[in-house]
């Protein structure tokens, strides 16, 4: 019976998931939905010290496409997000996760999309920057910035929009009390860096068995690479950082990026 390989995006997640979990980005948590579906991830995001989303605890999920680095995958918030560059639905509208095609209706350079040298560590950087510092030039939700920049502009004297997200900073406390997580709310609990214990042996038996699959296709490629010398002899025919940055977080400006 022919060997089936097992898909390049497959060997990629699993080597971005393990890295992740052993040298994780400061304020995420990363989990499978399911452990054996390597396309969907759960994200936990803890809001950043000194500023609004302070002591927040956000989820979302992370859906990758089959072909995977060559197409970027979906950020979809589950919790609440009341922010100039996230639909109503949760979906993260940012430059860093659109297709690499050349739009120039878009007012994006092709070099702010997506590319298959970005991976997960720096598409979580960028949603970070981007709670932080959104860009209210092209919003997804419009009613969010035109608040956001009232807020801004009259440095904060306009509470309205610091209001809504310190309700929804607060209505996160009880999932996360569900969830058994405690939220850092210092800068240094933020830049503890957490494995993530893991429930069972599972991705360590899938990572496995990922290896085993390269060992028997290199094995395979030997054994035709030998057979095609031993029949040209015979005269026949041939049978990927800033996850561990000691800086942790800085209030860094990357809006010019989050194009919508």
């Amino acid at each position: 019976m022919a060997h089936q390989s097992t898909p390049s995006s497959q060997k990629a997640l699993m080597m971005e998931l393990k890295s992740l979990q052993e040298q994780p980005v400061e304020g995420f948590r990363i989990t499978l939905v399911e452990e054996s579906d390597l396309y969907n991830w759960e994200v936990a995001i803890f809001g950043p010290p000194n500023t609004l989303y302070e002591g927040g605890y956000f989820k979302a999920h992370i859906k990758f496409p089959v072909d995977y680095p060559y197409s970027p995958p979906t950020f979809r918030f589950l919790t609440k997000m009341w922010h100039p560059n996230i639909y109503e639905n949760g979906d993260v509208c940012i430059s860093i996760l659109h297709p690499p095609v050349d739009d120039p209706q878009s007012g994006e350079l092709p070099s702010e999309r997506w590319n298959p040298t970005q991976n997960v560590r720096t598409i979580l950087l960028s949603v970070i920057s981007l709670l932080n510092e959104p860009n209210t030039f092209s919003p997804a939700n419009v009613d969010a910035s035109v608040m956001f920049r009232k807020w801004r502009d009259s440095k904060g004297k306009d509470k309205e929009y610091a209001e809504i997200i310190r309700k929804q900073v607060m209505s996160t406390a009880a999932e996360a009390e569900r969830d058994g997580v405690k939220v850092p709310t210092t800068l240094a609990e933020y830049c503890i860096q957490t494995r993530v214990p893991s429930q069972d042996r599972s991705s360590d038996l899938l990572y496995d068995d990922l290896y085993d699959d390269d060992m028997e296709e290199e094995d395979e490629e030997e054994d035709e690479s030998e057979m095609e010398s031993v029949g040209e002899a015979g005269g026949i025919g041939a049978v990927e950082d800033c996850g561990t940055s000691t800086r942790c977080y800085d209030n860094q400006d990357d809006s010019g990026n989050e194009d919508s």
